[in-house]
């Protein structure tokens, strides 16, 4: 199954480690270094054209992503959650 996003992306829904708050989450650190290695490697793929409000990880058997959204971690959640009732384990 693949989760759509914004600017016709679509990502596996098995490949997603991840989904974050931007505000909360790039007072880290540890998430400056990611997205700056990430970056280097160019791995980041912006997908918002206003200000980004999430970003998700992913894993896959070929790369490493990392997906900044326009979207609120809340509507990805409902995306996801909204395809054929598949349910998943989230932390508010």
């Amino acid at each position: 199954m693949y989760l759509q996003l914004e600017k016709g992306e679509s990502i596996n829904k098995k490949e997603i480690i991840g989904i974050f708050d931007i505000d909360m989450a790039s007072m880290s650190g540890g998430t400056k270094e990611i997205f700056k290695r990430m970056e280097e490697e160019k791995g980041v793929i912006s997908l918002c054209n206003d200000l980004p409000k999430s970003f998700l990880v992913t894993d896959s058997e070929y790369t490493d992503r990392i997906y900044i959204s326009g979207l609120s971690t809340e509507s990805i959640r409902k995306r996801i959650e909204s395809e054929k009732g598949i349910g998943i384990l989230w932390k508010k």
